[in-house]
């Protein structure tokens, strides 16, 4: 039965259409109904995303739910509304759809003016996300992409802190010039093969030439989006200014865009010009994880801290996906590259809960003394016993403690990088120590200690309200930690497909 229903399109719509019933409550007379419905909205589209998960066929590579129109969307260029997901695109709705619960929860109390915008901002900007992971026609992956930059834009714009102007315009001017790249490369693809359908792009020949020059286009878009040293500057900006929302969303679910795209463009697509320039996208991504890992190591502002931690451990994920060629020419089996491939999926979704556990945890402080500066607390555990067993949980999980989420993917990353070269390995391994530095500094400074002031021992623990909301997050971070099967059985055949056709030289 399931099968016979549109579950994308209603996962898609469903929270856009919502946000626009949220919108039409008006001004802040009725916030609590404003509130209400986006709660009804996030938490109907998260049970509709569940069946994606229980109904999806781990024995197969090929998309399911697949939904494709009969006629053309735009017929003049041959456009389709065409949706599907595979077991890399799942999960990533998944967590997409249970970020936002959490998301309108945390802004229920926090959130007192144009409080029907902040909710519809949210609901929409999720459909739109959902709409760029399930999108299998290039021009709708597309707008979809470039349409959810308009709520952020806006969420940060809105409800941001002082410096919200200059982080908006270099969020919005970062990501909108990378994706100019990106559908140049679109363009070129699709006037050689007549179709904006990815999946003809991955089995049409190109040259090396072409691959070379598509491949840095779709680099220059993802890459803005993840981001990589050194156009990530935008992001501890954006993550400074934005509303906790509005962090918890860009580092949960937007930066897992940039790495998406890697996925379903440039690897299977530009095969042979991933394994020429597979030097440039290891380099960078080890200098992701060494150098920002000690910036992240002076930082002050703790928002600023877990922005920089957060770029450090998404290179883990850049890593682990352009590592394949490497170990297949080193060991002549593609077990260790699917384990750097699997590895880096089980960072993205694993940094999607840590690093939203993390800016809850911040925000929750913020609410309460509208300070992120680590020296204006000290003792927090003595006056918050219960928030701060929460926060040094996600801290350590934050620092790849074993038995947690954090330490799964980083782990398989290092494993398989040791096939490749010992040295990627080491250089990797050192957040291992980078990440515990930087953020045990922050816990012993913020949570431990004597009480540094008199608003500290006033601070009163959380409400069910954040425990609710804390205590979601905690479950997926030891869920994921101690038993990560389920996942990465869900993305081991597309995983597996992915690496033969990467190994298929179009030349």
């Amino acid at each position: 039965m399931l099968a016979d229903w549109p579950l994308l399109s209603l996962v898609i719509w469903t929270p856009i259409i919502g946000g626009l019933f949220v919108l039409m409550t008006g001004n802040d007379k009725q916030a609590p109904v404003a509130r209400i419905l986006a709660l009804l909205f996030a938490i109907t589209t998260f049970l509709l995303s569940v069946p994606l998960w229980t109904n999806f066929n781990t024995a197969t590579a090929m998309m399911q739910f697949v939904e494709r129109s009969n006629e053309p969307w735009i017929a003049a260029f041959n456009i389709y509304y065409h949706l599907g997901v595979d077991g890399i695109a799942m999960p990533l709705i998944l967590l997409t759809s249970f970020s936002t619960v959490l998301v309108v929860l945390a802004g229920w109390e926090v959130i007192t003016q144009r409080v029907a915008q902040y909710m519809a901002a949210f609901l929409i900007m999720e459909g739109l996300m959902i709409g760029v992971f399930s999108s299998l026609d290039a021009a709708l992956f597309y707008v979809f992409w470039e349409a959810m930059l308009i709520p952020m834009f806006i969420i940060i714009g809105i409800w941001g802190g002082e410096r919200r102007v200059y982080a908006t315009l270099k969020f919005f001017l970062y990501t909108f010039f990378g994706s100019v790249f990106m559908l140049v490369a679109l363009l070129y693809l699709y006037f050689q093969t007549n179709s904006f359908a990815i999946q003809d792009y991955q089995q049409y020949p190109l040259g090396l030439t072409a691959q070379i020059l598509i491949f840095l286009a779709f680099l220059i878009a993802f890459a803005i989006k993840v981001p990589m040293w050194p156009v990530h500057t935008w992001l501890p900006d954006a993550h400074v200014e934005a509303p906790t929302g509005g962090s918890v969303i860009l580092a949960a679910i937007m930066l897992k865009l940039g790495t998406y795209g890697f996925l379903r463009f440039s690897l299977p697509i530009t095969p042979d010009a991933s394994r020429e320039l597979d030097w440039l996208m290891i380099s960078l991504s080890l200098i992701a994880i060494v150098y920002i890992g000690f910036v992240a190591l002076v930082q002050r502002d703790m928002k600023k801290l877990i922005a920089y931690s957060s770029i450090s451990h998404m290179g883990f994920v850049t890593l682990g996906f352009f590592l394949a060629y490497r170990i297949y020419t080193n060991t002549g089996e593609l077990k260790g590259a699917v384990m750097g491939i699997e590895g880096g999926m089980v960072q993205m979704i694993s940094h999607g809960f840590i690093s939203a556990a993390m800016f809850l945890s911040i925000g929750v402080l913020y609410d309460r003394l509208h300070s992120r500066a680590i020296k204006d607390y000290g003792g927090v555990a003595n006056s918050m016993p219960v928030f701060a067993a929460f926060a040094v949980l996600f801290s350590m999980a934050n620092s790849g403690l074993p038995g947690t989420s954090g330490f799964v993917g980083e782990f398989m990353v290092i494993l398989s990088a040791f096939k490749a070269d010992f040295w990627f390995a080491f250089l990797a391994a050192t957040t291992l120590i980078l990440g515990a530095a930087y953020t045990l500094w922050m816990v012993k400074r913020v949570f431990f200690g004597e009480v540094a002031n008199e608003k500290v021992a006033g601070l009163s623990d959380i409400n069910r309200r954040e425990f609710i909301i804390l205590f979601s997050l905690a479950v997926m971070v030891l869920l994921i930690g101690v038993w990560p099967a389920p996942l990465i059985e869900v993305m081991e055949a597309t995983v597996n497909n992915l690496l033969q056709q990467m190994m298929h030289s179009k030349l």
